[in-house]
């Protein structure tokens, strides 16, 4: 896919290039984005470069993933990152984000994450936006939250992050959440009404 770029309300989300390479590198100094995403630890200058000059184009290029920097529209000031990667279900994806730590408390990554779902929604025929994270990381919980993702269990060792698995948070956005149509009819089980077998088995 061509890269594209989004805009919200006070963001423009763009995809990297190599003029975000020292930014990411900076705002991935933060231990708490090194805690629980899966970059690596320590985050090297080099790190930021292969991210910003091929994972993240390659990932455009390919239809796998689509990385977006989210910057301020008044100052073009990188706030952070979101990436919709393509799962291996068909009309499913997982958005993942981080948040530069003189940026959070202002609502930006809610919004990011409420603009690329609405895309992903319209422009990819997404059915369903996954959300996971490591028990514990309130915060990624926090805007998924906010965003309208429904929290549906606990997936252990649902999670690899520097060569441990740990235990993950799941939940998932719908089209019809935001008030959308899906590409597919969805169906709840409350809006069944056929009839109902029983017997065992």
């Amino acid at each position: 896919m061509e890269p594209i770029t989004l805009t919200t309300e006070r963001l423009v989300l763009r995809p990297f290039g190599p003029q975000d390479t020292h930014r990411v590198h900076a705002a991935c100094q933060d231990p708490d984005i090194q805690r629980w995403t899966v970059i690596p630890s320590p985050y090297r200058l080099t790190d930021a470069e292969l991210f910003t000059t091929k994972l993240a184009p390659a990932g455009w290029q390919d239809d796998s993933a689509y990385g977006f920097a989210l910057t301020l529209r008044e100052t073009g000031t990188l706030v952070g990152a979101l990436g919709i990667d393509r799962r291996s279900r068909p009309g499913t994806y997982e958005v993942g984000y981080w948040s530069a730590q003189e940026h959070r408390g202002n609502g930006y990554v809610t919004e990011a994450v409420l603009g690329s779902a609405r895309w992903a929604f319209a422009s990819l025929g997404a059915d369903r936006l996954e959300w996971r994270a490591e028990i514990g990381n309130l915060a990624s919980r926090a805007v998924a939250l906010r965003a309208g993702f429904r929290l549906e269990g606990e997936q252990r060792s649902g999670l690899l992050n520097k060569g441990v698995r740990r235990d993950a948070w799941t939940a998932a956005l719908l089209p019809s959440d935001l008030g959308l149509a899906g590409t597919h009819p969805y169906v709840p089980p409350g809006g069944f009404r056929g009839r109902t077998v029983s017997g065992a088995v």
